[in-house]
């Protein structure tokens, strides 16, 4: 199958809080997309404030797809995403639109641009609750220095905090003797899409400071309550929704755990933390095409850079269907 011949699909990635959000709105209007969520936690209904979930009024009409489909009492995962895509794009595209996938979530946006076969590894359970079991009462910074010990690549992309995936990943070098990482890297990486991936990427300290600003407004927006409202519902606390950035830190306060200004000072140093997987992470993708949005308030520059990267992508063949921003 020849590159133009594959259906097309349109790719956002980049760390937490770099604007990607405002940037896709332009982007799915200019170029008559739907919106693909690659996001793992936006997934979840009642998550809107810890998870900086997209607003009605904020999609401005642009029809998204994969936010609040899954309850947060039960985990989804990079499979379930997989087969998500594999129905949402077909049929996008049979109603003339153009598929876009929008996300941070490095994992689930690669696993589809590649159509990763991820192997069947099998399970042990004794393993994995000797695993759990030494997490609980060492702490997940002790668990997650056992993957940094046989899969460091793995380790460096797990955030401590995600325990699921800190132990699937210990689970599959148990059993199968390989660890997470060379099996990903030894994905063939051939698209079955003629693929356009934009990368958004900022100066390091503005991307920290508004990190802790969107922190603080989440605060304000009333984020304590709408965790304590999860527990309230029945959420368990080591289900993967309350494993999120805020959700965890909130939930310890919330416990008594540590104070309201010790949690939130752990989630500002635990966000920064993930911005830098979540770089390390696309900076390992091939066909990225970067565009740094340091100078934040030049958006109308910014947009036009990234028209033209997917103009030259597609080679204009798609309708460019607004005006550029004045």
């Amino acid at each position: 199958m020849t590159a133009g011949s594959k259906p097309k699909l349109l790719v956002l990635v980049g760390p937490t809080a770099v604007g990607k959000t405002k940037l896709s709105i332009e982007m799915a209007r200019q170029w008559d997309a739907e919106i693909i969520s690659g996001d793992s936690m936006q997934v979840y209904r009642h998550m809107d404030i810890g998870t900086a979930k997209i607003s009605k009024q904020e999609m401005e009409g642009i029809k998204h797809h994969l936010i609040d489909i899954h309850e947060p009492e039960y985990p989804y995962s990079v499979a379930a995403f997989q087969e998500d895509c594999r129905r949402l794009i077909p049929d996008i595209h049979s109603r003339g639109k153009l598929p876009f996938i929008v996300g941070g979530t490095g994992l689930y946006v690669e696993s589809v641009c590649y159509e990763y076969q991820f192997s069947e590894v099998g399970a042990d359970e004794a393993f994995r609750q000797e695993q759990l079991d030494f997490a609980e009462q060492f702490g997940a910074e002790a668990l997650h220095a056992r993957l940094q010990a046989v899969d460091p690549e793995s380790a460096l992309r797990l955030h401590p905090n995600d325990r699921r995936r800190v132990v699937r990943a210990l689970e599959i070098y148990h059993v199968s003797g390989r660890t997470l990482s060379s099996q990903l890297a030894s994905q063939k990486k051939e698209s079955p899409y003629q693929l356009c991936i934009v990368g958004l990427t900022m100066d390091r300290q503005m991307l920290y400071k508004r990190i802790e600003d969107r922190i603080d407004g989440m605060l304000d927006q009333g984020l304590v309550a709408e965790v304590a409202s999860l527990i309230e519902r029945g959420v368990r606390s080591d289900a993967i929704s309350m494993q999120g950035l805020g959700y965890k830190e909130i939930s310890s306060y919330l416990r008594g755990e540590v104070s309201l200004e010790e949690a939130v000072t752990w989630l500002k140093r635990d966000t920064r933390h993930f911005a830098k997987r979540q770089l390390s992470w696309f900076r390992h993708m091939k066909d990225i095409q970067w565009v740094d949005v340091t100078d934040f308030g030049n958006f109308s520059a910014h947009a036009a850079q990234i028209h033209e990267i997917i103009a030259g992508k597609f080679r204009t063949d798609l309708e460019y269907t607004s005006k550029q921003s004045k």
